[in-house]
């Protein structure tokens, strides 16, 4: 019940967003939603007068049609074809709000669903704690005209029968109305709104109004049923059985909490009924459920259902762990690794950019980690969860983009300009250079939820994964050059994660893995330098898959083929040409084999590719500075 009081928590700690409506980068619109309320997408707007009369109506836009509503506990998990008893108190299907259904052609249920919606309706407009605006609603229609009105202001249009059309027969322009609507148009969402004529304009729209969230609220915790123990806050609260639905999106029917199969082996002969297994209070099960709807609008990741959610108690904006250090700092640590190509240097800039997120020690702050998803349309499980200490995460968090760091060139910035970085790569990027880039999202989720315990409890990263990054890094001519550079760089990551070498070379590293990546490293600088403007692969880079399994015999066939490349050279290679004798010449001799190469190998053939093209760049600089001194 851990994760449930952390919601609930943070529910109470951000009462002043409640009703506060927020757009997501995408434009659309979502909010902290008061107890007892949902969302629902609507597809016509009807506007009342004060006095409870028609005024207008308009079919709505599809990217304004997500509408906050007032809903009973049965309304909120309606479902089959008794869903019209449970009516929403306000807002709902036409075929609910509308007493003149039937006339238009409405089938003919065994009892009317306006009547079950219209006695809903009134009883809270006329209870004490009625807002006007309700009051003006409901004195419309219990009036029982709706679609009469619909139909004269063509939103709505019948047959020559007088009868609503099913689907448009394809004379004349299409009505917007068979747009917004999947079904019939007896399947639109109408939604209510209260026109002031004195006023001259519309007042705060009815699903925005935080004075009507209140006024349901207070009316509806007077109708709440019997208290038991609440298993979450250890209080005695009204209870509930029924709990929230439309978690990750307004058509999301999967629940977290659901006891509604009573037969069979449901409770395994432990229980007798549902709220013996988990008692849990309505205020704490809308107010959790509501905290982690707006928290997975507001910062959760989504990948093929499953969500990725990471806050905190006291500060809601924390570092993600499946993100890059890139998207945490994108300038401090590349800085710092110019200056000292250390990882001593990158971790300390990197602290500092996480200093920001640590609370005053004084006071327990935690972080919350929590991953969601479905095997079917109706459950919903969590499947991974982790509440620390804010500063316990940081420090890990910390140590992840330290340990696991290289440098990484496949960014791009604001202008889309590729940027070099140093650090950790992305989850969803070490998915994409573990499996390929078409890998399907399945992969992509399962893969970034097997790597949350290595970011977050410190665990070695699975064998496969790096294996398998390992492997497609050893297979260039299989991808595109962009592709095996970014597989390349992260897969150096990964390997690194547990040998902890520097980026910077290290001539001192006598290891035969090290030793022949950097052969490899130099073979392939000294063709491609020779190549010029060409653009094809050197050997080096097409015999790399065979030089990993068979070095020593792979070698001497790049050897000799380096032979015209340095001809051609001529006094150019001289320096290249005695870095392979120097390398060469640290090998022990029972060292130099065929026995098939470790990761290690990447890290070195990447370091002095890398120190060579440093290299280079330099002097380049330094000619083009001694000629503007002349």
């Amino acid at each position: 019940m851990s994760w449930l009081l952390n919601l609930y928590e943070t529910y109470e700690s951000n009462l002043d967003r409640v009703g506060v409506i927020e757009k997501k980068y995408n434009g659309q619109e979502y909010t902290l939603l008061p107890v007892s309320h949902t969302t629902q997408n609507a597809h016509i707007q009807v506007e009342v007068t004060e006095d409870g009369e028609f005024h207008t109506a308009f079919v709505i836009d599809k990217s304004d049609a997500s509408t906050l509503i007032p809903c009973t506990e049965k309304s909120a998990s309606r479902s089959g074809v008794k869903a019209y008893q449970f009516p929403y108190p306000l807002h709902d299907k036409l075929s609910s709000v509308a007493g003149d259904y039937a006339a238009y052609g409405g089938m003919i249920k065994e009892d009317e669903p306006f009547s079950y919606y219209i006695e809903e309706l009134g009883n809270w407009a006329n209870s004490p704690y009625a807002h006007p605006k309700v009051k003006s609603i409901y004195q419309y229609v219990r009036k029982g005209q709706l679609i009469k009105d619909l139909v004269e202001n063509r939103i709505l249009y019948v047959d020559d029968h007088n009868r609503l059309l099913d689907k448009w027969d394809g004379k004349g322009e299409r009505p917007l109305i068979f747009s917004v609507v999947a079904g019939g148009q007896e399947s639109a969402f109408v939604r209510f709104n209260v026109y002031s004529p004195s006023h001259s304009k519309v007042l705060t729209e009815v699903w925005k109004d935080t004075e009507v969230y209140d006024s349901y609220v207070k009316y509806y915790r007077e109708l709440l049923g019997s208290e038991d123990i609440c298993y979450v806050t250890g209080r005695m609260l009204p209870s509930t059985d029924r709990h929230a639905n439309k978690i990750r999106n307004a058509a999301d029917k999967a629940k977290l909490i659901s006891a509604n199969d009573t037969s069979g082996f449901t409770f395994r002969g432990r229980f007798t009924t549902s709220n013996e297994a988990a008692s849990i209070s309505y205020e704490v099960s809308q107010k959790a459920h509501n905290a982690l709807k707006w928290l997975i609008h507001r910062q959760g990741k989504t990948i093929e259902q499953r969500v990725f959610l990471v806050w905190g108690n006291d500060a809601l904006d924390i570092p993600d762990p499946t993100e890059d250090t890139f998207a945490i700092d994108p300038t401090s640590p590349l800085v710092a690794v110019r200056k000292s190509n250390t990882n001593q240097e990158f971790a300390n800039q990197f602290s500092k950019a996480l200093d920001g997120y640590k609370s005053d020690l004084y006071t327990k702050s935690n972080v919350n980690i929590l991953v969601l998803d479905s095997a079917t349309t109706g459950r919903m499980a969590v499947l991974y969860y982790r509440n620390m200490d804010k500063n316990l995460y940081l420090d890990r968090l910390k140590e992840w983009h330290t340990s696991c760091a290289w440098l990484h060139r496949y960014r791009k910035d604001e202008q889309g300009e590729f940027v070099e970085f140093y650090g950790a790569p992305a989850t969803k990027d070490i998915a994409f250079a573990t499996y390929g880039p078409r890998t399907g999202d399945k992969i992509v989720k399962g893969l970034m939820e097997r790597m949350l315990p290595c970011i977050v409890d410190k665990v070695r990263i699975p064998r496969d994964i790096v294996t398998s990054a390992f492997h497609r890094a050893s297979n260039p001519v299989s991808m595109e050059k962009w592709e095996w550079e970014k597989t390349l760089s992260i897969a150096c990551a990964l390997i690194n994660r547990e040998e902890g070498l520097q980026l910077a070379l290290d001539k001192e590293n006598d290891d035969r893995n090290y030793l022949f990546g950097r052969l490899l490293a130099v073979a392939d600088v000294l063709e491609r330098r020779a190549l010029g403007d060409e653009t094809r692969s050197s050997n080096a880079i097409r015999y790399m898959n065979s030089f990993s399994m068979h070095p020593e015999r792979t070698w001497m066939t790049i050897q000799k083929s380096l032979q015209p490349y340095q001809a051609r050279l001529g006094t150019k290679a001289t320096y290249l040409t005695k870095i392979i004798d120097e390398i060469a010449s640290k090998f022990k001799l029972e060292d130099f084999n065929n026995k098939p190469l470790t990761g290690k190998y990447l890290l070195g053939f990447y370091s002095q590719r890398h120190e060579l093209y440093q290299r280079k760049e330099n002097n380049e600089g330094a000619e083009d500075a001694s000629n503007n001194e002349e």
